[in-house]
């Protein structure tokens, strides 16, 4: 599985996830409905795959632990290079789960899309929803806190949009939503994996949970000219 975890967008498009992918000589990225992520083997490919997607979305990125992509700058402009981590399972710490949680479903694409949007801009689609199962707290019949699943091979799922309406945090939340979907992934037989920024104060949340941080994961913002 580790050779998976080095470069995670691109197996999961070559794996579970093959139904979204869009291939360019060898450059994969997600249809931009649902994802604007790509990866790559070769960075000598990238240039011309990310003028090819450009015609079908203005902004995305290639995600990559060690490589550079290269690109076109009189077409692309590289608007900057997310410094992020992976982390990984190790022992999952178990603790009682004190509210309801309930499994989201395509009435709530909306909720959860205008959610995600208001505290974490840029990464999510409407259809980002098809890509796993996603999860939610209700205060006063109102979504205020989610979890879903993001990238996934036959060995791993992501936990992903770990997220809370900033009225409703500290209560435990994103905690809770995470440990429910780290055990939907360990009762599907795959291994749970998550990427954040460096130096986000969640990781110590991730940490606790039973969560290591395993490598850098880059993330290389293009958007085009």
């Amino acid at each position: 599985m580790d050779n998976k975890l080095e470069n995670p967008v691109w197996h999961s498009l070559c794996e579970t996830h093959e139904k979204f992918a869009i291939n360019y000589d060898n450059v994969k990225f997600y249809n931009p409905t649902i994802c604007p992520f790509g990866a790559f083997t070769e960075a000598s490919k990238t240039a011309n795959a990310l003028n090819e997607y450009a015609t079908l979305t203005d902004k995305f990125f290639l995600v990559s632990e060690t490589k550079t992509p290269t690109y076109d700058k009189d077409k692309i402009l590289l608007y900057k290079k997310i410094d992020g981590c992976q982390m990984v399972l190790e022992n999952l710490t178990d603790f009682d789960i004190t509210e309801e949680i309930i499994p989201l479903t395509e009435k709530h694409v909306d909720d959860i899309f205008n959610l995600v949007w208001l505290v974490m801009p840029g990464y999510y689609r409407k259809r980002t929803f098809d890509m796993g199962k996603y999860f939610g707290i209700f205060k006063d019949q109102k979504l205020v806190a989610v979890t879903g699943q993001r990238m996934q091979t036959n060995d791993f799922i992501e936990v992903s949009a770990v997220v809370t309406h900033p009225k409703y945090t500290r209560k435990g939340f994103a905690k809770q939503l995470s440990q429910h979907v780290t055990k939907e992934i360990l009762t599907a037989g795959k291994h749970p994996i998550l990427h954040t920024n460096k130096g986000n104060p969640a990781i110590q949340l991730y940490e606790k949970l039973g969560y290591k941080l395993s490598r850098d994961m880059n993330w290389w913002f293009f958007h085009k000219k």
